[in-house]
């Protein structure tokens, strides 16, 4: 418990264990810095049917039914026409001529002409359509998962899969859907030589085995290859984002080819996959291309004994020939599996972005209240350490409270479990008595306002960036805001002043703080959060600022992070962690006694 005026030491705690909805470690290390790779579990899912699959196959159905149905009656034509041409043929050596059997002909031909065009089309509507829904679905996932998303995943692994592995994953219905007259042929074909003659049809059952040991070798040869080449797409993204990030960097320490050569390390990977794809696929497609002759040419051997003997006519023998060829059909067996594999990898990539869960969020409202918050028992779980354990800390309603400590004792991550952006692993948070997971989301921020380090202009103008938010405020009150925030004045000199584009008014470090630190000024709700929010600012501007947030303030609790000890001197009270956990409250001046918390400023 925090008290004003007294000085209170928090002894070690035994960490909280992890309660069983919360998200399952992963293997300890390091946490990622800004050039790590993303941890991401690799494993392979248990599931044999990726939810992101089935998902978009549900979405799809009408359209992977209509394929379906297109398959089926290409299918059927491709399987009459030899029966016709057959016939006309017998026609023609009998003296009788081809009769009806050539109109026929060009009929079937034309409908076979104008179902691929109708598949053609309907393949790629629906293959645009499934894409568009799991990227608008990703992109809502992410959004309201929050920060947590891209930090699991890296940023430019995220793009990878809501660009390159959305659009192979919305082919799974297409895909799919090919596989039935891929499947259907053969068979149709080899039922079609066991009615004209069961000793044609156990010609091809005999070449069967070599056919079922060719494509389970393709689909397990293919779906590793698959898997690797898509983990390198993700890890060259990630290494690209980092890289132009970081380009000032970069090029102030001049090691350009330095980190060119390390963004481009994954194409060697990514080059030996690709080819490796290609030979498993080249190496199918020849064995294919072997067979499918001798098999062929066993059943126009075979047939052509039966000719022989009379058991077989011409015409015959040569929808025989033509029905053996779809029956031993391997190359559009082997590019369908391979859609598939391909679609499906991809859709346990956009898997691992699903499991990603927002925080939890009820329906409750909020009573009447100062905006006292409660933590009971947090702790966090990032890569498989606690960035806090155990940690209880009553924050008074009205009040501001820093939050100080060493880089990495959990700061940061404290005011998002306050605030309601980070899920605890276990324990809860308590605003005027309602736990944070309890409240429906617009309440949450309607409640809720925050200020970063580095805050996020967004699409739209000035004026829209600042008043963003659930209950967007007046012209007014997003000018006096800016105004309390020291941001007036560079706002007017833009060149349509608050009616500038974002996009068209480039700001610094210090001119970003104050146009967030005016959006949390614009709304008010009972507690502010601000994450090292006027870092950038220079010490008159962060007077000035920290006055004008003492008046905008009353009456709101404030939860403050704290990288200058004059921030931590203006705040009624200091929570100091370390290691996660906290070590002591009390005042400034009060924890200033102590040399190890005079030592967190020097450090």
């Amino acid at each position: 418990m925090v008290r004003t005026g007294a000085l209170t030491t928090v002894p070690e705690k035994t960490a909280v264990p992890t309660h069983p909805g919360a998200a399952p470690e992963v293997s300890p290390g390091p946490a990622p810095g800004p050039s790590a790779e993303p941890t991401v579990d690799r494993r392979p899912a248990a599931d044999p049917a990726p939810v992101t699959a089935r998902a978009v196959l549900r979405a799809s159905r009408g359209r992977a039914v209509a394929l379906a149905l297109v398959g089926l009656l290409t299918t059927a034509v491709e399987l009459v026409l030899p029966a016709v041409l057959g016939g006309a043929l017998d026609g023609l050596v009998a003296g009788e001529g081809t009769g009806s059997a050539l109109p026929l002909c060009m009929a079937l031909i034309g409908t076979a002409v104008v179902l691929e065009g109708v598949r053609t089309v309907l393949a790629g509507t629906t293959d645009a359509r499934a894409a568009a829904g799991l990227r608008r679905d990703l992109v809502g996932r992410l959004l309201a998962v929050g920060p947590e998303a891209t930090r699991r995943l890296g940023t430019g692994e995220t793009v990878t899969r809501g660009t390159v592995n959305a659009a192979h994953a919305g082919g799974f219905p297409v895909a799919l859907a090919g596989l039935v007259p891929a499947v259907l042929t053969p068979v149709g074909g080899l039922v079609a030589l066991f009615l004209l003659d069961p000793r044609l049809a156990l010609v091809v059952l005999l070449g069967a085995p070599p056919l079922v040991v060719l494509l389970r070798s393709f689909a397990r040869s293919t779906s590793d290859c698959v898997s690797r080449y898509q983990k390198a797409q993700g890890t060259l993204a990630a290494r690209l984002v980092e890289a132009l990030t970081g380009a000032r960097t970069i090029a102030a320490a001049g090691t350009r080819e330095r980190e060119r050569d390390r963004v481009l390390e994954p194409l060697t990977e990514l080059g030996r996959q690709g080819h490796r794809l290609w030979r498993v696929q080249g190496a199918a497609s020849a064995r294919a291309v072997l067979l499918v002759p001798l098999l062929v040419l066993g059943v126009v051997a075979a047939g052509g004994l039966l000719v022989a003997e009379g058991d077989l006519g011409a015409g015959e023998l040569l929808a025989a020939a033509r029905w053996a060829a779809l029956a031993a059909g391997a190359g559009s067996l082997v590019g369908g599996l391979s859609a598939v594999v391909r679609a499906r990898g991809a859709a346990r990539r956009l898997d691992e972005v699903r499991a990603v869960e927002p925080p939890p969020s009820g329906d409750r409202d909020l009573p009447p209240g100062p905006g006292a918050v409660g933590l009971r028992g947090v702790t966090v779980v990032r890569d498989g350490r606690e960035v806090l354990r155990g940690v209880d800390v009553e924050l008074p309603g009205g009040a501001t409270t820093a939050v100080v400590g060493r880089s990495g004792a959990g700061k940061s991550v404290l005011a998002a479990v306050t605030g309601g952006l980070l899920a605890p692993d276990a324990g809860e948070v308590l605003l005027d008595g309602v736990p944070v997971a309890e409240l429906a989301p617009a309440v949450l921020r309607r409640e809720v306002g925050w200020a970063f380090e580095r805050p996020a202009s967004v699409s739209g103008t000035v004026a829209d960036s600042i008043g963003l938010g659930p209950c967007p405020p007046s012209r007014e009150r997003i000018e006096a805001a800016a105004r309390a925030a020291c941001a007036d004045g560079f706002v007017r000199a833009l060149p349509k002043g608050y009616d500038t584009p974002c996009a068209e008014a480039p700001l610094s470090g210090g001119e970003s703080q104050r146009i967030g630190l005016a959006r949390a000024f614009a709304h008010r709700g009972r507690l502010l959060v601000l994450d090292d929010a006027t870092s950038g600012l220079d010490a008159v501007t962060e007077n000035r600022v920290e006055r004008a947030l003492a008046a905008a303030g009353r009456g709101r609790t404030r939860l403050v992070v704290a990288h200058r000890p004059r921030t931590a001197a203006r705040a009624d009270r200091v929570v100091w962690l370390e290691d996660g956990r906290v070590r002591a409250c009390g005042t400034h001046a009060e924890l200033w006694a102590d040399p190890a918390y005079r030592a967190v400023w020097r450090g």
